[in-house]
């Protein structure tokens, strides 16, 4: 059995061509995704297929390939940009004999990294520990000699030592104080609901610039960062624009092909999102991926539950792109795009305006809906990409 080096920086990434498309994008994500997580990458490993390899995913000659690369770099970690299977993997380690991770523990290892509230390290430890189990219970015994590195935190080497029983045990303890912190967000959110609070929440791609956004609107100095999933825990602030109070909260980033144990150990996270009054779906304007991530935002935004939620499109960055502060309206004369730079504070007074007539229009509804600029949270259809298209009043 090979067993796994306790640390692995020094990388080389791996893109194939199955179909998917968008091949120039999703590996200069994954290089983001690498250092992101602490790696160097050295070289690439590009190849075709039209369905992978069942024992090596990649084929026999391109892993020969990839071997090469390896020594020819003097690198000891394989990144590919795909989920692979546990007996994938495996043979993949034992062929290279390098350590082999995929794009799920990548994403797993780096919100080990960024997550820094109570709640957000259970999240990711049990999400941790859901894609390890199938690891863990097919013979994977090398495991627990795992010291760290890339792909590896979070849970911790004492979890990682567990047999089955334990690792099942841990679960089910992570799942019943995640419970608990749920039940305290419900009271916290009745408590808001009682007073009738306007709830708006920024939504979007990692490093669209939520977390700028978010600080230049309210000077909370929250964490922010050109990288990927520089913020994890959720902050919410009050702010006070055209006469009314709201509050706005910062999340977590989304991604295309987001781990669904993630989705699932951030459920009750997540599902803040679908019960906000209103969210700004923060695009990165400068990216020429934006209407992929957009759609994957969208795609997201459903799977959880948000897609009744009314949303606007803010199209931040503009200073990298030149374009000038506006709001865009579509039927009805309804928003449905504001351009600004969270950055340079351009476009930023048309969003408190925006914001201000949302949240008054909210105080004097009636029946829990609100009216603004032909926003109403009681009748809505899907648009194609996943937002909403609301219909005009008669």
């Amino acid at each position: 059995m090979f067993e796994r080096p306790a640390s692995g920086e020094r990388a080389v990434v791996v893109q194939l061509d199955l179909g998917q498309g968008e091949l120039g994008e999703r590996l200069e994500e994954l290089k983001l995704l690498a250092l992101s997580a602490g790696a160097t990458v050295e070289a690439t490993v590009q190849g075709r297929r039209t369905t992978p390899d069942p024992a090596l995913f990649a084929g026999r000659g391109k892993v020969e390939e990839i071997g090469e690369t390896l020594r020819a770099h003097d690198a000891d970690l394989v990144i590919f940009n795909h989920a692979l299977s546990p007996a994938q993997q495996r043979n993949l380690e034992q062929t290279l004999q390098s350590r082999v991770i995929d794009r799920t523990a990548l994403i797993l290892d780096i919100f080990a990294l960024r997550a820094k509230s109570h709640e957000g390290k259970l999240q990711v430890e049990l999400a941790q520990l859901s894609h390890l189990a199938t690891r863990l219970v097919r013979g994977w015994t090398h495991l627990e000699r795992q010291k760290g590195g890339i792909g590896l935190r979070g849970p911790g080497e004492t979890q990682l030592e567990t047999d089955r029983r334990l690792l099942g045990d841990r679960v089910r303890l992570l799942k019943s104080r995640l419970e608990k912190i749920e039940k305290q967000r419900h009271n916290r959110r009745r408590t808001r609901e009682r007073r009738d609070v306007f709830s708006v929440l920024l939504a979007g791609y990692t490093n669209a610039g939520k977390s700028t956004l978010f600080n230049a609107l309210t000077r909370a100095g929250a964490y922010a960062a050109d990288q990927l999933f520089a913020t994890l825990d959720t902050t919410s602030r009050r702010l006070f624009v055209g006469g009314q109070n709201i509050v706005l909260s910062d999340t977590v980033g989304f991604i295309r092909d987001l781990p669904h144990a993630l989705v699932a150990a951030f459920h009750a996270t997540l599902e803040e999102t679908a019960r906000a009054d209103l969210l700004l779906h923060v695009v990165d304007s400068s990216s020429e991926d934006r209407e992929a991530q957009i759609g994957a935002v969208n795609s997201v935004l459903d799977e959880i539950g948000a897609a009744h939620v009314p949303r606007i499109e803010i199209w931040n960055k503009i200073d990298l792109t030149h374009a000038e502060p506006a709001v865009v309206r579509g039927d009805c004369d309804r928003i449905e795009r504001v351009f600004l730079s969270a950055r340079t504070g351009d476009g930023l007074h048309l969003l408190r305006a925006v914001l201000g007539d949302a949240a008054g229009a909210f105080a004097a509804r009636s029946g829990g809906n609100f009216h603004s600029h032909g926003l109403d949270a009681s009748h809505f259809e899907p648009r194609q990409s996943g937002g909403t298209v609301l219909p005009c009043d008669n």
